[in-house]
């Protein structure tokens, strides 16, 4: 059952079973004007009804006076429609296409992401690959730095040290 209001004309759909045959209190939830809404089909036959009487009992025929034609009220748009694809971007941030998404935006949409832990392990990897080949070129630095000697040194001794430690830790 569509619903209008008599004072803002916004319209509401209500289930035809929320509305009894003795009619119930309803407010418009735009404006707040309240009324007592019967169902339509009852109104329909009172309606009935009452041009029955009216036609059963004849009146003295009148003449019409001319009037002006009443100007309904317009009901404004208190702002943008709820379900448009713009209101829906700006306030919760979807993109509505109405095309059929490609192979292309399918394979987009599948982005794998590169975790904490996955960033950590390559790291170790590329620490531990440095590292063995500055130990396997140890001699070729030396000879061309020789000034690289004692840090060399200290560098694989605090990796012994290390190493040691954790063994302990472990074992």
């Amino acid at each position: 059952m569509i619903l209008s209001c008599n004072s803002c004309e916004k319209k509401f759909v209500v289930p035809d079973s929320a509305i009894s045959t003795s009619g119930r209190l309803v407010q418009c939830s735009s404006c707040g004007n309240k009324w007592k809404q019967f169902p339509v089909k009852q109104v329909a036959e009172t309606t009935q009804d009452i041009k029955k009487t009216i036609i059963a009992k004849p009146s003295p025929k009148k003449t019409k006076i001319p009037t002006k034609p009443k100007n309904k009220k317009k009901s404004k748009k208190t702002g943008p429609d709820l379900y448009s694809p713009e209101y829906l971007a700006k306030k919760h941030g979807l993109k509505i296409n109405s095309e059929s998404p490609t192979k292309k935006q399918k394979a987009v949409e599948k982005n794998i992401t590169f975790g904490f832990y996955a960033s950590i392990l390559v790291f170790v990897i590329f620490l531990v690959t440095i590292l063995r080949l500055i130990f396997f070129a140890e001699d070729i630095i030396i000879e061309k730095l020789p000034n690289s000697e004692p840090y060399l040194n200290y560098l694989f001794e605090s990796l012994r040290n290390i190493k040691d430690i954790i063994l302990n830790l472990l074992y």
